[in-house]
């Protein structure tokens, strides 16, 4: 099956949708926004830099003369900034809301929460988003869609060491702060009747597994990642799925072979247990408190 056949299958016209994304200027976001405008939706791009978001945007629009594109500066290294893009984005009231954005091996720092700056890019601003917006998400029986990682696997949290800033090795701490959003996210809409969840994940790509290699092992390596891993026209189709089927509680939605490669395939997700799962939202929900009261 090639993509066209399989957008022509598994997706309908979103002429009447609104779809807010962040991360939308990066390889998989990019591409994502692509399909999403063909299918006629019209767009709220949510990033930490202006100018590319607009680059993007007219870029699309040259391509789609008839889109509709806005724009909200969303730094989620800074929860002032999110707190603002959260009453923009209740203003335009987005029918879908993608949690596309993240970080994985980028210079460390303790974010104005107090907690360690990949934790948030990749958990608690993607959560408080969610909280923030979900009733104006019922009001349209709205949708979010969460970018999970198969890195949510390489270990179990730590009550000690919430955002894991003890930790030093990138692949540890990125995966982390996926696995509190994943499952923390299923708990949150287990119960939930008028807004949709999909959690999904693009497998490992070209673009995010060699970002932070140095160059010279880059050089020796690109050829063969091209090989083994799927671009990002393809791997954002599992997020593409998302937009228009749920996951139900406790799966995922990735590439069919290995979570690595081909087409949407949803599945279970049987890598935590109930009493991990339960003290994950328990912590989100802690944590959203926390910064809900100090911004009251």
């Amino acid at each position: 099956m090639n993509i066209q056949k399989w957008i022509k299958e598994n997706t309908a016209s979103l002429s009447d949708k609104c779809v807010a994304i962040t991360g939308s200027t990066g390889g998989i976001g990019a591409e994502l926004c692509r399909y999403l405008a063909e299918l006629g939706a019209s767009l709220v791009l949510m990033d930490r830099n202006p100018e590319k978001s607009r680059s993007l945007g007219e870029a699309l629009r040259r391509d789609f003369p008839d889109i509709e594109v806005r724009y909200i500066k969303t730094d989620l290294e800074d929860i002032e900034c999110v707190r603002d893009a959260c009453d923009a984005l209740k203003k335009i009231a987005p029918d879908i809301l993608i949690h596309n954005a993240g970080a994985y091996s980028i210079p460390r720092h303790k974010c104005s929460t107090g907690y360690d700056n990949v934790f948030q890019i990749n958990f608690l601003s993607p959560y408080f988003i969610t909280k923030e917006l979900l009733p104006t998400l019922r009001e349209k029986n709205g949708r979010v869609i969460a970018v999970g990682s198969v890195a949510h696997d390489y270990s179990v949290t730590d009550p000690d060491d919430t955002d894991f800033s003890s930790r030093k090795k990138a692949s540890l701490v990125y995966g982390n702060a996926k696995r509190y959003l994943m499952f923390a996210l299923h708990e949150l809409f287990k119960n939930e009747n008028d807004v949709h969840l999909a959690v999904t994940h693009p497998g490992i790509t070209f673009t995010n597994i060699t970002a932070h290699y140095p160059k010279l092992i880059f050089a020796v390596i690109k050829h063969p990642m091209k090989v083994i891993f799927m671009k990002p026209k393809k791997a954002c189709l599992s997020i593409l799925h998302g937009v228009f089927e749920d996951t139900p509680y406790l799966t995922w939605t990735g590439p069919r072979f290995f979570n690595v490669w081909g087409f949407p395939k949803t599945k279970k997700l049987t890598t935590a247990s109930s009493e991990e799962i339960s003290r994950i939202f328990s912590t989100a929900e802690n944590l959203y408190g926390e910064i809900e009261e100090r911004g009251s």
